[in-house]
């Protein structure tokens, strides 16, 4: 089978010839492989033989300009396109230090929309007459990558978390009509790549909701100022018979009776450091929400251990479909290269039906 009909066979709930496989080690993972037996010129994908997933979009900032403001051997302080400065760290792997945001207020939010015009510069057509008869020759499934609409988004890249949290308390309309402004951006670029005979398999948002101790907004905020764009998105992507891929870290249990009501159906990472419990989702969401994740990166650190996670947990959910591979999150740097070589084989042979 190729990739995308093995993805698309457990997304509907179907028994392909083997369990889809993908994963995010961090940069500095890899790093630490490549003095570990990796060769250089091979990705973590090809070496592994993960599944070909391909990704397209849309660049929906108000393109304000990107600029370096320092550098030194370790960090990098830099601009970006939606207006945000941030520190970002050189030889480890962290989340930005998010230093200041161009859209603070109202005001400022009129000024960035007016930047964020729909025009078709904004998609890299060359990349896609390039690319895409390739793609679609090696059975690659490709997802429309949206990176605009959700809490996570706008609270830590575009206006801030503090700002974004005081507003969906003291202003929740003006979260909303920027959640919804995103996602119809988003649908209107898709139209546009629909139209010039584009196609592709997925929608995909990251959105991260939860932290370790359970969801960062209640689920009555999530309704009035998040939910909106979730269903323009979702409600677009069904009409056009595109599966809806939601990447949303930390606890989100308390959440998932909603997003599966708004139309996602596939949800990653499951983080289990967090609380997610993904063979109790399985059991409560069988035939209508598919997993990717959920296999606890904290046991790849000892062979018995990571043994028991797998065997424990990948016969459950890959029972009549609708479980990918993934780590609960992303491969860390304390994982070694000899372990996750043995975790892949382990996976490959559980992972056959």
């Amino acid at each position: 089978m190729t990739s995308r009909e093995r993805i698309l066979a457990v997304v509907n709930h179907e028994e392909p010839d083997r369990i889809p496989l993908h994963d995010s080690p961090w940069a500095s993972t890899v790093e630490r492989w490549h003095q570990e037996g990796l060769p250089e010129d091979t990705s973590v994908a090809e070496y592994f033989g993960f599944d070909r997933w391909v990704g397209i979009g849309a660049d929906m900032s108000p393109r304000y300009p990107e600029r370096v403001i320092e550098e030194t051997d370790e960090y990098i302080i830099s601009t970006t396109r939606w207006g945000e400065t941030s520190r970002r760290w050189k030889h480890r792997a962290s989340v930005p230090e998010f230093l200041d945001f161009r859209i603070k207020d109202r005001d400022s939010w009129a000024e960035a929309k007016e930047r964020m015009e729909l025009s078709e510069d904004r998609i890299d057509w060359e990349m896609l007459e390039r690319n895409w008869p390739r793609w679609r020759e090696q059975g690659a499934f490709v997802t429309y990558g949206i990176w605009g609409p959700g809490y996570d988004v706008w609270a830590n890249h575009v206006v801030g978390t503090e700002r974004f949290l005081m507003a969906l308390v003291q202003d929740p309309e003006w979260c909303r009509e920027m959640q919804v402004f995103a996602a119809e951006r988003a649908v209107q670029f898709g139209d546009m790549i629909l139209e010039r005979g584009y196609d592709f398999d997925a929608i995909r948002i990251p959105d991260d909701l939860g932290y370790r101790n359970g969801l960062l907004i209640s689920p009555e905020t999530f309704d009035v100022a998040i939910r909106p764009a979730h269903e323009i998105l979702c409600d677009w992507a069904k009409k056009h018979d595109k599966v809806r891929w939601l990447h949303s870290c930390g606890n989100v249990m308390a959440l998932v009776p909603r997003l599966v009501e708004i139309g996602w159906n596939v949800l990653n990472p499951l983080e289990i450091k967090a609380g997610m419990d993904p063979l109790a989702l399985k059991e409560q969401y069988a035939g209508r929400l598919a997993l990717d994740g959920g296999i606890d990166v904290r046991t790849m650190l000892d062979l018995d251990e990571m043994k028991r996670e797998l065997e424990t947990k990948i016969p459950r959910l890959m029972e009549g479909g609708g479980y990918v591979y993934h780590s609960d999150h992303s491969v860390p740097d304390n994982v070694p290269f000899d372990h996750y070589c043995t975790l892949i084989e382990m996976v490959k042979e559980l992972g056959t039906y």
